[in-house]
């Protein structure tokens, strides 16, 4: 490779991790994007509750503001994540069943969360308990196929990347 090549071919990769570096965390001004960290008693909303909810944190992570500090792992169903009202999932057995009896008119019943994977993405450069942090972009999924999102962090003096 040629100088002049190799100096066209670092000006492109250099183009390219730009790039790449804008799409993850970066908007056009240039300035670091930076989202919100997640503390107990944040508000919650599913794509097919009826209600919002709450994230209960419990102290184990030990990282404190007026509420425990959220992380990744905090996606327990009934410790962690409250339900939502009522589910609209026809993925829901529970709701397939009651909207299958009423001759399939959609019947929405009790949410029971059932959430097995932890939130993503969450913030793997800042550690609470030697887990990644939550921010309020993370996402939860529930096994009736609803995607839980954070609406409310519950704390709004804390930026993590």
């Amino acid at each position: 490779m040629t100088a002049p090549d190799s100096i066209a071919f670092c000006i492109e990769c250099e183009n390219k991790i730009k790039e790449i570096y804008i799409l993850v965390n970066i908007n056009e001004s240039e300035e670091i994007i930076m989202g919100m960290c997640v503390c107990g008693g944040a508000m919650l909303s599913c794509s097919f509750g009826a209600a919002p909810s709450t994230l209960m944190v419990t102290p184990e992570n030990k990282v404190l503001t007026s509420m425990p500090i959220a992380a990744i792992m905090d996606y327990v169903p009934m410790k962690n994540i409250m339900p939502f009202g009522m589910c609209n999932s026809i993925v829901n057995p529970t709701v397939a069943a009651a909207t299958a009896a009423a001759l399939g008119v959609l019947t929405p019943m009790p949410c029971i969360p059932n959430i097995l994977t932890p939130w993503v993405p969450g913030s793997p450069t800042v550690l609470i308990a030697n887990k990644p942090a939550l921010n309020k972009d993370s996402k939860a999924l529930c096994m009736w196929a609803g995607v839980i999102q954070i609406t409310n962090p519950g704390v709004m003096t804390i930026q993590i990347p």
